[in-house]
């Protein structure tokens, strides 16, 4: 029969059991505190103590800490196991690599580790080495108050668990070297991100205040602050210019300016050259007039950071903190790199101030941004400044948010694509696309698979699918210039797009939806036409929702010496020239024609004159104006412009029996002012007889 277990096996298996269920105990926890908390109330199953201590070695001080006690209401040592040189126990076993029994005698001089021991009462202590493949980590101590507790097999048990507690404090010491460690990186990251980010920002502030709300903004979430503050330094005075701050409530005011003496935190700072802190007490020390609102009140720590770029000192930054003890050293260190930037954004903010105030004095002195009207930013490149236009426009800005379907409605020339492109740049689909399709330029077979698009084999020549005008207008405007000219057919299918919003492809049967604004346009009278049946009545309706008149060029005659020079100037910058003058006469001169083609007759005069003009004076040759179109159809060469100006002041004065001024005379019917036309008559040698009646004028 086999032996029967001995009773020191039955004892060791317990332990064992214990050791497995530590080890995967120890494997779960990464901090050493945890550890040890669960590590005692296993081992006071199996081992007695009356106190566990972990004794790690410090080398950069080179010396034993007291890192855990348990139970953590014991009383803490009045001072750590010492330095190595002092030797003690823990310094003993860590230094041997042998563990160590050592009673606790009742009387007698001991040293420190031990005395505290004494102290609570206990008789014996274990110390047992922590060492791991890495090195020696430290001591694991243990104590009881009864002196027999610690035999050979207890001590031998907890040397084993000694090994596993080396391995999982040795793993919680490198998570912890690892955590600080990705702590660091990701500080160094949040701090090159709040760089580059408080640049970005910075880039796009041209005004002081905005400068500062941004930079307390940006520093936030990574200094918390209770101001920021801008303090600038006037060179050659004592004074502080102006000055700038910013609070928790991101709201920028302008104190008053201040004295700038050797007793103020800003002039100790740019002294120095350097980031400069405060605390409650120095900040109380200032005089308050060299204080002043710096920092907010309540602030308890201030930093004061120079402003210097590579062309002048500006001042200091300024940051106040509700905390006495706020400013670490990295948050110094990142103040100081934040404010490099930021000087350069206040250098660039007054430099864009200086500029802005000489450029409001050199506008008044430039004759040509006197004479030319130019609606920029809403009207792009719409020219004039009459009341005609000008209700045009405003008709234009009123409709423009809306979604409506806009009908331009003027003569040839009059410049509907401009107006129509307005429209858009006006709307909320401005950013999308501006599609035009004109129905007068594309032939009558073509049209549809131009508007709508086709699939592959709609028709001969169709070996691709294509998508159409309207497609490519989705989210955007489509402009239907001369749409008078669209078939009928066509206008079916136009009106299902502007009251269903689908259509098919040519060849398709799939239906597609697209959102798009329609603005049409025609020099035609579709009224007319629907009474004649060449217009869909619902098709009209449905596009002129919103009608908008353009006024032909002759009801805009005080415009024209502005587009003239609008187009001289254009035209001459494209050929390289410099830019000719208009002779005073040459703009009376077409002021004076009616221009039945209205703007673009203007601008191709224009041209034409600026690439004959050879001298300083732009050059009109009135003799070779563009041929007209008769109502037959034939082509005729048109009066010249001298002749048929002429004979519109004669027919005037005819009209108002001779008299130019007041509201019935010649020049109230042309339009025109009474000196200017009393200048045309000398200059075309028309003149009133006296020995005739007030109805007769000859030339």
């Amino acid at each position: 029969m086999p032996d029967s277990p001995r009773p020191c096996d039955d004892e060791r298996l317990p332990r064992y059991e214990a050791l497995l269920r530590i080890s995967k105990i120890l494997a779960t926890h990464r901090t050493i505190a945890e550890l040890f908390e669960v590590l005692g109330d296993h081992l006071h199953q199996l081992v007695p103590f009356d106190y566990l201590a972990l004794i790690l070695y410090d080398e950069s001080a080179d010396r034993m800490r007291l890192v855990v006690l348990e139970p953590p209401e014991l009383p803490r040592p009045p001072d750590t196991f010492g330095a190595v040189a002092d030797g003690g126990p823990a310094v003993a076993v860590w230094q041997a690599q042998q563990s160590a029994v050592i009673p606790i005698p009742e009387h007698g001089p001991l040293g420190p580790g031990l005395a505290f021991i004494r102290m609570l009462g206990r008789t014996v202590t274990c110390w047992l080495p922590l060492t791991t493949a890495h090195g020696r980590l430290g001591v694991l101590s243990f104590g009881s108050s009864n002196a027999t507790d610690y035999a050979p097999d207890i001590v031998a048990f907890m040397e084993q668990v000694a090994a596993h507690v080396a391995v999982a404090v040795d793993n919680s010491m490198n998570f912890d070297r690892l955590q600080r460690s990705q702590e660091q990186l990701t500080a160094e990251r949040d701090q090159l991100r709040l760089l580059l980010d408080l640049n970005s920002l910075l880039i796009t502030k041209h005004d002081l205040r905005e400068v500062v709300t941004t930079v307390s903004e940006s520093i936030q979430p990574v200094i918390p602050h209770a101001s920021v503050g801008l303090a600038l330094y006037e060179p050659g005075t004592q004074v502080l210019c102006s000055s700038v701050l910013c609070g928790k409530d991101q709201r920028a005011i302008s104190p008053p300016a201040m004295i700038l003496n050797e007793r103020s935190p800003f002039a100790i700072a740019l002294q120095r050259g350097a980031a400069t802190v405060f605390g409650r007490g120095a900040i109380d020390a200032f005089e308050r007039e060299a204080v002043l609102s710096f920092p907010a009140p309540g602030a308890q720590s201030l930093c004061c950071v120079p402003l210097v770029t590579s062309r002048q000192i500006l001042g200091t930054l300024n940051i106040a903190r509700a905390d006495p003890d706020a400013f670490e050293p990295r948050d110094v260190v990142l103040i100081a790199n934040v404010s490099a930037q930021i000087a350069v954004a206040v250098e660039n903010a007054l430099m864009f101030t200086s500029m802005a105030d000489r450029e409001e004095r050199l506008v008044g002195e430039k004759e040509y941004l006197e004479d030319e009207v130019r609606l920029h930013g809403e009207f792009g490149e719409i020219v004039g400044s009459s009341p005609a236009l000008r209700r045009m426009l405003k008709a234009v800005k009123t409709v423009s948010p809306t979604e409506a379907s806009v009908l331009l409605l003027g003569e040839t020339g009059t410049g509907k694509e401009l107006v129509a492109r307005a429209v858009h740049s006006l709307s909320g689909r401005q950013h999308r696309s501006f599609v035009r399709v004109s129905a007068a330029a594309i032939p009558a077979g073509l049209i549809e698979s131009e508007l709508f698009g086709h699939d592959k084999g709609a028709f001969t020549g169709a070996v691709t699918s294509r998508p159409g005008r309207l497609e490519l207008a989705d989210g955007g405007t489509l402009f239907l210039d001369e749409v008078g000219d669209m078939a009928l057919e066509l206008q079916s299918k136009l009106l299902r797009v502007l009251q269903e919003r689908e259509f098919e492809r040519l060849g398709s049967t799939f239906t597609r939806r697209v959102d798009v604004r329609v603005i049409a346009a025609t020099n035609r009278d579709l009224g007319a036409m629907v009474d004649q049946g060449t217009f869909r009545g619902d098709l009209y309706y449905r596009l002129s929702v919103f009608p908008i008149r353009l006024p032909p060029l002759r009801e805009r005659q005080q415009d024209i010496p502005a587009l003239a020079r609008y187009f001289t100037t254009r035209y001459a910058n494209r050929l390289g020239r410099p830019v000719p003058k208009i002779p005073a006469h040459v703009l009376d001169t077409l002021c004076g024609w009616p221009w039945p083609g209205n703007i673009r007759e203007l601008e191709n005069v224009i041209q034409r004159a600026v690439i004959l003009t050879t001298g300083s004076d732009l050059h009109v040759s009135f003799q070779d104006l563009p041929l007209s179109v008769s109502s037959a159809g034939s082509r005729q060469r048109r009066p010249s412009l001298h002749d048929a100006t002429r004979e519109q002041i004669l027919q005037a004065l005819r009209e108002s029996q001779g008299v130019v001024g007041g509201p019935d005379g010649a020049a109230a019917r042309l339009g025109l002012k009474r000196t200017t036309l009393q200048s045309l008559m000398r200059r075309l040698e028309i003149r009133r007889p006296s020995h005739e009646g007030p109805g007769k004028a000859v030339g």
